[in-house]
């Protein structure tokens, strides 16, 4: 492996990053240690001939699931899985160092041979290094009025991020993630199908996500204890979790309640964890 040099080295990666999961985002929080991150995305062709044709979503959802991803700079879309036909559109021209951030199980004596031979580092992102999921530190103070969502978030989706989006609209989002025995309280066993620790690491790596919470209470609202704690100026909900008790706790409370429709990003399918859990 090569160590990184040069002035705001460019960090690129390439995959067809369906169906993305907590190791894909590890891996991408460790590649943007190195630098600005820009992922390089297959075609719907191209991540189908890859994939054997088992691709789960289409490009342009894959894409916006992506470019939400705190770590991501930027993203471009690839047409081959051809690495020797990658159309690099980066230069050096601006002295920035480019850097190929690939996972320690993708490394072979090709990409080794490509790089050596543009002048590119080959950066080689060990299995260890992406184990565990560790408190994002978010750099903003918060500086909007605090908004606050709950759920339980057992597969994160491009609907998620949608509803983040539109919440984080509001002010500042703080995200409440359902603690693993009330979930499995309200939906029985079998749920979640993630810890605790590893849904609130999902949620955080939303780039509209401003802070994300485990709940320490029960029932329904196992978020009361946090909301008490962060005293939000807004609590957001979807329609299907809109409840009278809901809208009067929050009237006593002095908290703005607010219920958003439940649409995907336009362009987008709607999504349901339920099917995408297959429960």
């Amino acid at each position: 492996m090569m160590t990184p040099t040069g002035k705001n080295p460019i960090v690129f990666t390439s995959g067809h990053f369906d169906d993305m999961r907590t190791t894909d985002i590890r891996f991408l929080q460790e590649a943007a240690k190195l630098g600005s991150v820009h992922a390089l995305i297959f075609s719907d062709e191209a991540a189908y001939k890859m994939m054997g044709g088992k691709t789960k979503f289409p490009l342009k959802e894959r894409r916006y699931f992506l470019e939400n991803v705190r770590f991501i700079g930027h993203t471009s879309v690839i047409e081959t899985t051809n690495q020797d036909q990658i159309p690099f559109h980066f230069t050096n021209t601006d002295h920035k160092k480019l850097i190929w951030a690939v996972r320690e199980g993708d490394v072979n004596n090709e990409k080794g041979a490509f790089c050596a031979d543009h002048g590119i580092t080959l950066a080689v992102i060990p299995e260890s290094a992406i184990a565990g999921f560790p408190i994002i530190e978010n750099p903003h103070k918060p500086s909007r009025k605090k908004v606050m969502v709950s759920g339980c978030f057992d597969w994160v989706h491009s609907g998620h991020v949608r509803f983040f989006e539109e919440a984080a609209e509001y002010g500042d989002l703080y995200v409440v993630v359902g603690h693993d025995q009330n979930l499995r309280l309200l939906k029985g066993e079998g749920h979640p199908l993630f810890t605790q620790e590893e849904r609130q690491y999902w949620v955080h790596a939303i780039r509209f996500v401003h802070t994300a919470l485990i709940s320490s209470g029960h029932g329904w609202l196992d978020a009361e204890p946090e909301v008490v704690k962060y005293k939000p100026d807004i609590f957001i909900v979807n329609h299907d979790g809109d409840k009278t008790e809901k809208r009067e706790l929050f009237r006593q409370m002095g908290i703005e309640y607010k219920v958003l429709e439940r649409k995907p990003k336009r362009g987008l399918t709607a999504r349901e964890s339920s099917k995408l859990r297959g429960f």
